[in-house]
């Protein structure tokens, strides 16, 4: 049977503690009110007031939302560039084998790390559409499950997703023998707030979860320029074997 908290007033010592204490409540039956002292970022929260009031249940969603633009520098071979970036989709190596795998020509899957969320690791897996473009490509996301514990799981029907990471290249503007790797990436997740957390305050968890994206971006960006650079030099000195690079590491 849910617990029907009496209306009052609830001290907490930590978001710790708030996790806790909103998993002792019915989702359907009370709401909670939280007044902190702290900062947007859940984790400099200092003293949380927890204020239960028996009421109708009202969902909030979050926006999570982060960006990243990366370069890298590539020494052009005797094969160009240019060329290695007009290939097909079908002639894409995979890159990692172990995070990436190939669907059908145009379509890949891949095993995101694994993230730590609250007190929560999640595992998205992803399925990415990649569009051919005149200096590069266009990967966009088809869809995304979470992998995890049953409660993460059950998330999958309450977020939505959408990624787009333009790649292209140009000429160097520190070397005329050098070219640009360009990653141009945006992704945003819309999500209910689950009743585990659903205490903490909705700025705190838009907060912290958009850094989570943005840590993501920045360590898997460039790595996946690194790979592709390496995969252009392995192209262009006639390895037509294409194996994969990454080893799934991180």
């Amino acid at each position: 049977m849910a617990l029907r908290l009496p209306a009052g007033a609830v001290n907490l010592s930590s978001w710790r503690d708030a996790v806790r204490f909103s998993k002792s409540l019915s989702r359907s039956s009370t709401e909670v009110r939280v007044q902190i002292s702290g900062t947007k970022d859940i984790r400099s929260l200092k003293v949380i007031r927890a204020v239960v009031e028996n009421s109708q249940d009202v969902r909030q969603r979050a926006k999570l939302a982060a960006s990243r633009v990366e370069k890298c520098f590539i020494k052009e071979a005797e094969k160009p560039l240019a060329e290695y970036m007009r290939l097909p989709a079908s002639q894409y190596s995979v890159l990692d084998a172990e995070r990436i795998e190939r669907v059908d020509e145009n379509t890949f899957r891949c095993y995101a790390p694994r993230l730590k969320f609250f007190s929560f690791e999640v595992g998205p897996v992803l399925l990415v559409r990649v569009e051919e473009q005149p200096d590069g490509c266009c990967i966009r996301l088809l869809s995304c499950t979470l992998e995890g514990s049953p409660l993460v799981v059950a998330q999958n029907e309450k977020f939505t997703a959408s990624m787009v990471n333009r790649v292209s290249y140009r000429d160097s503007e520190q070397s005329s023998t050098d070219k640009e790797l360009i990653s141009d990436t945006t992704i945003e997740v819309t999500l209910e707030i689950p009743g585990a957390v659903s205490i903490i305050p909705k700025e705190a968890i838009e907060g912290t979860g958009s850094q989570v994206l943005a840590q993501v971006l920045k360590v898997m960006i460039p790595r996946f320029l690194a790979q592709l650079g390496r995969d252009y030099n392995a192209w262009a000195t006639g390895d037509s074997s294409r194996k994969p690079l990454g080893t799934g590491e991180l």
